[in-house]
């Protein structure tokens, strides 16, 4: 048996007697130790639950890789490409990717008796996944589009809906600046609110055919194609994936397919959520630091009381390392106690906010309603181990006390 280890043991679980003062420190530690993993937890659960929040949202409007015409235009009105390509099915069967669809984009009014409001009409086809429409839905329903039927259904959104007094059921007057200029009369089949306002006050989901006919364009030539993929934390070697299929490919007209994912698209938003980063690594740290001296402190107290015990087993022969192992193998036992409730109440706290949407957010200020929790296996696992292996690493040095104290005196110590 480890020597060491087991007089730990017998340390640790020993019973305490009610005038030990080393035991309200000892609990004060722990309780560090617990509160702080607490805090680590949901601080990690939120910032990815918030980040893949938004990131559903922003993908949800314009997926996760697109296809487009290879050329200068930054706008709506953009350049067909042909819907007859080979990866479009081909595509569907590579790993990782999830569905492809066809869309089309143009810039149209709406106006009302009373108001008007630029936005963005977006056109889908019958492959279009409704999935996350159908999430973020608020009244009414989402409408099927088929290849040999126009449909003049259209879902807008809350924001929409608000600012120009329209409701589901009601008839929307759209209008196209072009030559000539055109009306389009929809008819609203539902309402959504995702609470990104800047894609909220833009898009309009309508059918692609009538896109294609406003332009111009034959029954086959879209904007381009969207691909949603599996895995998010894969998007760079997807958009790679995708690239080798379509990317080189030249049309026999002499143009020329762009392949760009989402994060190019949108990088002012992508590089807003890295920054949230920062501020869970500095609560991981402050965490880490407060729980790690509290543990120093108890330690020190540990060492103090047990003074007699490491002259007696100094005399007997013990190393300074192995009297040093037993109260890191002590500090480890308190430590450990100290996860098992941080991981306790943690757990409860974001499977309670999860289920239940406790505490609500300003959707205008945070763009969703509650806090979201996004709490794995994976998370809890490396905060445990990180937290142990980093407090441990931190005792190191107050346990070096150790080898200064002598058998002689530390036997008389009282």
């Amino acid at each position: 048996m480890n020597l060491e280890f087991f007089i730990a043991k017998r340390i640790t679980y020993e019973k305490k007697t009610n005038n030990n003062f080393s035991y309200a420190i000892i609990n004060i530690a722990v309780a560090s130790i617990a509160i702080g993993l607490v805090i680590m937890i949901l601080s990690v659960a939120i910032l990815t639950g918030f980040k893949n929040q938004i990131q559903k949202k922003v993908t949800g409007f314009g997926s996760h890789i697109l296809i487009t015409n290879f050329d200068t235009n930054v706008s709506y009105e953009t350049e067909p490409i042909s819907k007859n390509q080979d990866f479009y099915v081909n595509s569907k069967k590579i790993k990782g990717i999830k569905n492809i669809q066809v869309f089309a984009t143009k810039a149209g009014i709406i106006k009302t008796k009373t108001d008007i409001q630029g936005v963005v009409l977006k056109g889908i086809g019958s492959d279009y996944d409704w999935s996350f429409f159908k999430n973020n839905i608020v009244d009414g329903s989402v409408f099927t589009v088929k290849d040999n039927a126009k449909t003049n259904k259209v879902i807008i959104s809350k924001y929409i809906a608000d600012l120009l007094k329209l409701k589901v059921g009601d008839n929307l007057f759209m209008y196209f600046i072009q030559n000539p200029p055109r009306l389009r009369k929809f008819k609203i089949s539902g309402i959504y609110h995702t609470s990104l306002d800047e894609f909220d006050k833009l898009f309009i989901i309508a059918d692609i055919a009538h896109i294609q006919k406003l332009n111009n364009w034959q029954s086959d030539q879209i904007s381009g194609f969207e691909i949603s993929i599996d895995d998010f934390e894969q998007i760079n070697e997807m958009t790679d994936k995708v690239y080798d299929i379509a990317g080189y490919k030249i049309n026999s007209d002499g143009s020329k397919m762009r392949v760009s994912n989402i994060i190019q698209e949108y990088p002012q938003i992508f590089d807003w959520l890295a920054l949230t980063n920062v501020n869970v690594r500095v609560i991981l740290i402050l965490m880490l630091i407060v729980a790690g001296f509290n543990m120093i402190s108890g330690l020190l107290i540990i060492i103090l009381e047990r003074t007699n015990m490491i002259g007696v087993l100094k005399a007997l022969g013990a190393t300074n390392w192995n009297i040093r192992k037993i109260f890191l193998y002590n500090a480890a036992f308190l430590i450990t106690k100290g996860l098992l409730w941080g991981n306790a109440i943690g757990i409860v706290i974001c499977l309670l906010q999860s289920y239940f949407g406790i505490i609500k957010l300003d959707p205008s200020s945070y763009h969703m309603s509650v806090v979201p929790i996004n709490l794995k296996l994976m998370h809890l696992l490396l905060l445990n181990a990180g937290t142990l292996f980093a407090t441990v690493l931190m005792l190191l040095v107050p346990s070096f006390i150790v080898t200064k104290i002598s058998p002689i005196k530390a036997i008389r110590f009282n």
